[in-house]
């Protein structure tokens, strides 16, 4: 296997809790940390929920920024304006922005934006209107998670894609839908099911991880998973139900340290012996 330089996700999703200022913030500490892409959200909550889902509180009012669930996801939402200026100002500090898009008219403005690549969430990426949006009338890449979804499923998605010759397009991620997930539940060895499925027809192959710490995070990309996506905050403690499983800058640093680590180290011996050896060959090899 051919490793490539692993990319990291810092997601920020909505971790800004609303605040514009809180979501530049996060994108410059994103940069800082070493991240290759600070990503967010895009949804239309009228368009998302149904009206009883809408007008239902909070399934944990803690958290809630509403007093009903719908008015909890408008409170967290940027319009394409603000997101246009999200994607100006990563671009100004040399760091990808990049959005889930959770709806159809979601798809259709943040496709208008053009960033490099868009991202189709596990909750959506049965929603084959938007992925037709984004297979059809949008040139970047297209990343989607494969969190609560059938191999079938999976199959489904890429042959959506193959049947019009963009496949190539497609990074699809391991992904379980939890928040956060334990270890035993993370299933590290379904990045090499999909390698061994879709490896040699999609781009590259990803992984969305929503557990605790970064011990793991480096077999994934052994395994065959060049992105790596972590949700990202500034305070794991921040209202909001995101942060519990989220890295810190800290977390996020050593992450991107540890992953460049071994993206160094993935090699073959380029000679058998090789020049940091040679002088220990000579003083400390055993001789007859």
């Amino acid at each position: 296997m051919v490793y490539k330089n692993p990319q990291v996700i810092a997601e920020i999703g909505c971790n800004h809790m609303g605040q514009f200022e809180i979501a530049k913030e996060l994108i410059k500490l994103a940069k800082e940390c070493g991240a290759n892409v600070a990503k967010f959200q895009k949804r239309n909550p009228k368009e998302l929920l149904t009206e009883e889902q809408y007008n239902a509180p909070h399934p944990n009012p803690s958290n809630s920024f509403g007093s009903t669930y719908g008015e909890h996801r408008n409170y967290l939402e940027f319009d394409i304006d603000e997101h246009a200026e999200l994607k100006k100002y990563c671009e100004s500090l040399g760091i990808t922005y990049s959005t889930s898009v959770w709806d159809n008219t979601s798809a259709k403005e943040i496709i208008e934006l053009n960033p490099s690549f868009i991202k189709v969430p596990s909750a959506c990426n049965n929603n084959f209107e938007m992925l037709a949006l984004l297979r059809d009338t949008y040139k970047g890449d297209v990343h989607i998670s494969t969190g609560m979804t059938t191999h079938a499923e999976t199959d489904s998605v890429v042959s959506f894609f193959k049947d019009k010759g963009q496949n190539n397009r497609l990074v699809i991620y391991s992904c379980t839908s939890g928040y956060p997930v334990p270890f035993e539940d993370v299933c590290l060895l379904e990045i090499s099911k999909l390698s061994s499925s879709h490896g040699s027809t999609i781009g590259s192959v990803g992984f969305s991880g929503h557990h605790l710490g970064i011990a793991i995070d480096v077999a994934a990309y052994t395994l065959g998973a060049t992105w790596i996506e972590r949700h990202f905050t500034k305070d794991r403690t921040w209202k909001g139900t995101d942060h519990a499983a989220s890295l810190e800058p800290t977390g996020l640093s050593k992450l991107v340290r540890n992953l460049q680590a071994t993206y160094k180290s993935l090699h073959y011996k380029e000679k058998e012996i090789l020049d940091i050896e040679e002088v220990q060959r000579q003083k400390l090899k055993y001789r007859k």
